[in-house]
């Protein structure tokens, strides 16, 4: 009974989607970057900088699916959002290889230097999983990594994306990071907030918790 009613739920909210995105606000700009796989083949000194197309003010959010085969248990997948009007100001996001898959969150910021707010050395994120950044002026910068959010209103005030750059690699002498793969990076921004998909993908993972939960409670009780 509780599989079918968790089965019903999801179906649900794979349907909701598809209908709020007929609805969506045109005013949003949506942009896809795929990475080459090879681009994290590189220490950070070597990391090449890439401006966007379009910089990313006000609201927006970043989606990051990994499906990349590391190359190495030492190999990393990070990604650093620059902000386009304060040099040297960023967002890192670090995925780490099989099997640790450790995960973090890192910001460089003018007066502080650069800072670790979450951290997490051992199934830190899943490939089945997107993980989600999503910043506004207000609420600051919030990051969730499939399971929870880890990372919560982190207080970056201003961030406008502007562009990117991506490594993986420690030392020239390591071998590559990576082997092969997809890392597909989306950026949202706009009024998000009039969007009805607007954090959506936060709150699917503690909605199902939370339905779990709840109905093996009622099972407990009832039996």
């Amino acid at each position: 009974m509780i599989s079918k009613i968790i089965i019903v739920f999801l179906t649900a909210l794979v349907v909701f989607p598809a209908y709020a995105q007929q609805q969506s606000n045109p005013s949003l700009v949506l942009q896809t970057i795929n990475v080459v796989p090879s681009d994290f083949n590189r220490v950070r000194q070597d990391a090449i900088t890439t401006p966007l197309e379009k910089n990313h003010s006000g609201s927006w959010q970043l989606t990051i699916e990994n499906h990349l085969l590391y190359a190495n248990p030492k190999g990393n997948a990070i990604l650093r959002i620059y902000d386009a009007n304060v040099k040297d100001k960023f967002v890192e996001i670090g995925m780490g290889s099989l099997p640790e898959r450790k995960f973090w969150v890192a910001v460089n910021l003018p007066g502080q230097g650069y800072l670790t707010p979450t951290r997490i050395d051992k199934d830190g994120w899943n490939p089945e999983s997107k993980v989600i950044a999503a910043f506004g002026n207000a609420a600051g910068l919030s990051i969730g990594n499939g399971k929870r959010i880890v990372t919560s209103n982190l207080p970056i005030s201003d961030f406008v994306v502007g562009s990117y750059a991506v490594y993986g690699m420690d030392e020239t002498t390591d071998p590559p990071a990576i082997n092969s793969g997809t890392y597909t990076i989306e950026i949202l921004s706009g009024d998000i907030s009039q969007n009805p998909l607007h954090y959506y993908p936060f709150f699917i993972a503690g909605g199902i918790g939370a339905l779990i939960g709840f109905l093996l409670l009622t099972k407990k009780r009832s039996s």
